[in-house]
């Protein structure tokens, strides 16, 4: 590959981040610029554009920047790193796909009024696809410990714990569409079972200030997060966000 070269602004651009993220990038040895112009500017080839396209697809299977040097420090040529994350897409496609089949065949069975199998709710659904993110951001004891949480519960058990966060949502995008303030008294006490529901995750591990408002951000920075959300009307993972800002702020 040769010829054509973007500066670090174009190639942000196109590819829908920041120039920020791609120095970010640079600064762990994930993304070099192919040269550095007289005038310091960094410039990137089109082995570039492959490689933040690997980078890019890997971040949004979960995978955390350290995992993501490691799986691109082993891959050795560009055609086969390109059929290794085509085969990663169709994974990603087949797991959507059940999804979809599980959320339209609990809608019909509740529907219905019909027993639901928990096989069929969860098809397609991996906490574990979370675990390099959740390490990064939190420790690794922290990922284990949610882990064998998890794992412990009863198939009843997880369903209702899933089930509520629904219901929150579900609240959140009701209250959002009402034009609901986010500091109003009906909205601060969907946030204070949000809270309590985040509470029992942590398995009596304080959620500090700091933690709840980080983990507003996140519904909002990561677009599997921000799904959750606005699934109930643009703009609610946003609105859940500055909710969750005004009570840390008031109340931890």
């Amino acid at each position: 590959m040769g010829g054509k070269e973007w500066s670090i602004q174009d190639l942000a651009k196109a590819a829908g981040t920041t120039s920020r993220t791609l120095r970010h990038y640079g600064q762990l040895g994930l993304l070099p610029p192919s040269r550095i112009g007289a005038n310091g500017y960094r410039y990137y080839d089109q082995h570039s554009l492959v490689r933040l396209q690997r980078i890019l697809l890997l971040r949004d299977l979960g995978l955390g920047l350290p995992v993501i040097a490691e799986v691109l420090a082993g891959e050795q040529e560009t055609a086969a790193a390109l059929r290794t994350h085509l085969e990663l897409l169709r994974q990603e496609q087949d797991r959507i796909r059940r999804q979809i089949e599980s959320v339209r065949t609990t809608l019909h069975k509740t529907e219905r009024g019909e027993q639901l199998v928990a096989a069929e709710v969860f098809d397609g659904f991996d906490h574990t696809k979370y675990k390099d993110e959740v390490i990064e951001r939190w420790g690794k004891d922290a990922y284990e410990s949610g882990d064998r949480w998890w794992r412990s519960m009863s198939d009843t058990d997880k369903k209702n714990f899933q089930q509520t966060h629904l219901d929150i949502a579900a609240d959140y995008g009701r209250a959002h569409a009402d034009g609901l303030a986010p500091d109003a008294d009906e909205v601060q006490a969907i946030v204070q079972r949000h809270y309590d529901w985040i509470g029992i995750g942590w398995q009596g591990r304080p959620v500090v200030r700091e933690a709840f408002v980080n983990l507003g951000e996140m519904y909002v920075a990561d677009p599997r997060f921000a799904a959750n959300y606005d699934v109930h009307g643009a703009g609610t993972a946003e609105f859940v966000r500055d909710a969750m800002k005004v009570y840390a702020e008031q109340r931890l």
